[in-house]
C-alpha cells in the first residue's frame, strides 16, 4: 500500500499516554491532521495538555472519546483517515482472548473506513526478546526484528510472559487482517525502554522508566529484573519512529521495526547520571534496593554478563525511515527537568541545596 500522504489525517490511539502524545505532538508538527483518541476527552487532567497545544485551537487537532473494549467506538474517528497509530494499551495482556477481540475491534473500523491505507502498531522490544529462559539470550544474542522470543518454551504462558506473549498476538492479528483486506497494511513498531521528557504531569505514572527517574529522585529506586541494563529509546524519537513508518516507501504489510538507540546503562549508572548531568540540581544520589532473593544475588555476575553479550540493531529502522537517536544523555536530562517542572516533583536535595520554585 501507499504510504501516508504528507499533511493527511492520522488518528492516534493512546493519545493521553507518554508515548502516544508525542505521537499526537511531533505529527501537528510535521502539519498532519490529527484525531486524538482518548478515553474520554472530558478528563482534563489527561487531555489538558492536548488542548493546550497549538493545533487544537485551530482546528487540526480534535479530540475524541472512544472505548477500544467497545465494537464500532472507531468507526467515526478512523472515517477519512489516512493513517492510523495504534498506541494505546489494552487492559489485559493475560487474557489472550480478549487482546485479540480490541485488536478485532480496531481492524473493523479500519476496514470500514476504506480511506485508511496504512496503521502503525505498537509493540514492544518484549516481543523480540522477552525469554522465560535467559540462557536462551547466549543461544542467540543478536536482537534485530526476525528474532523472537522461544514459543515453544513450556514456561511460557500467559500468566509468566502475557505481555510479551499479547504483543506477538497484535503484530500477527493486524498483518494477517491487512493481507485479508488488500486494501491497507500493517506496519509493527517495538519500541525499548522510553525515556525523555513527559508532557503532562499524570504521564510520570504511564509508563515505568520516567517512573523509576520520579522514584531516583525522590531517594529510592530498585534493581532491575535480572540485572537487565536498560535499552533505550527517546520517547521523541520513538514517536518519530512511527511517524517515519507512516511515511515510507520502503515498508511493507507484517513487517516490524525495533525503535531503540542502542544504548544500554544500568540502573545504578542512571541514577548517578541525574547529579552528573545536572549537578546544580544537587540530587542527592541513594543506593539502589536489591529486593531479590540470595538465590538471584548469587546470579548477578552471571546475568550481568549474558546482557553485556547481547548485541542490540536498528539498522533496518533507521535505513527505512533515516532516523538518527538522541544520545541517552539527553533523554535523562530532558526527562528530569520536566519531571521538575511539569510534574513538580520535588527531589531529595544534599545539603546546601535548596528547591528552585517555579
Amino acid at each position: 500500500m501507499a504510504p501516508v500522504p504528507k499533511g493527511a489525517t492520522v488518528a492516534v490511539t493512546g493519545s493521553a499516554g507518554f508515548i502516544g502524545g508525542w505521537v499526537v505532538r511531533r505529527l501537528l508538527d510535521k502539519g498532519y491532521r490529527v484525531r486524538a483518541c482518548v478515553r474520554n476527552a472530558d478528563d482534563g487532567e489527561r487531555t489538558g495538555f492536548l488542548k493546550a497545544m497549538p493545533g487544537y485551537a485551530s482546528g487540526r487537532l480534535t479530540l475524541h472519546s472512544a472505548d477500544l473494549d467497545n465494537a464500532g467506538s472507531l468507526d467515526d474517528i478512523f472515517a477519512g483517515c489516512h493513517g492510523v497509530c495504534h498506541v494505546a494499551h489494552v487492559s489485559s495482556y493475560s487474557d489472550h482472548e480478549y487482546v485479540r477481540m480490541v485488536c478485532d475491534h480496531l481492524i473493523e473500523s479500519v476496514n470500514k473506513s476504506r480511506t485508511v491505507s496504512r496503521v502503525v502498531v505498537t509493540s514492544s522490544i518484549a516481543a523480540v526478546m522477552s525469554e522465560a529462559d535467559i540462557q536462551e539470550f547466549v543461544r542467540r544474542p543478536t536482537f534485530y526484528e526476525d528474532r523472537y522470543p522461544d514459543e515453544e518454551n513450556p514456561r511460557r504462558t500467559p500468566q509468566r510472559q502475557g505481555y510479551s506473549m499479547g504483543k506477538v498476538i497484535a503484530q500477527r492479528a493486524f498483518s494477517d487482517a491487512a493481507e485479508a483486506s488488500g486494501d491497507w497494511d500493517a506496519i509493527t513498531c517495538c519500541p525499548a525502554d522510553n525515556v525523555g521528557p513527559i508532557l503532562s504531569p499524570h504521564q510520570k505514572n504511564m509508563g515505568p522508566w520516567q517512573h523509576n527517574i520520579e522514584t531516583m529522585l525522590l531517594g529510592k529506586y530498585n534493581q532491575n529484573g535480572g540485572y537487565r541494563p536498560w535499552m533505550i529509546v527517546d520517547v521523541r524519537d520513538d514517536a518519530d519512529c512511527h511517524i517515519g513508518l507512516l511515511e515510507s516507501v520502503h515498508v511493507g504489510n507484517g513487517e516490524r521495526y525495533i525503535a531503540w538507540s542502542t544504548d544500554t546503562r544500568n540502573v545504578e549508572d542512571i541514577c548517578a547520571d541525574i547529579d552528573r548531568l545536572l549537578p546544580e540540581l544537587g540530587h542527592d544520589t541513594p543506593e539502589v534496593t536489591d529486593p531479590f532473593p540470595d538465590r538471584i544475588k548469587a546470579r548477578e555476575a552471571e546475568y550481568r554478563a549474558i546482557w553485556a553479550g547481547c548485541d542490540l540493531r536498528n539498522d533496518r529502522i533507521k535505513a527505512v525511515t533515516g532516523m538518527e537517536f538522541r544520545p541517552l544523555d539527553e533523554s535523562i536530562r530532558d526527562c528530569v527537568e520536566s519531571l521538575l517542572t511539569v510534574a513538580k516533583v520535588k527531589p531529595v536535595l544534599r545539603e546546601g541545596f535548596e528547591h528552585r520554585v517555579a
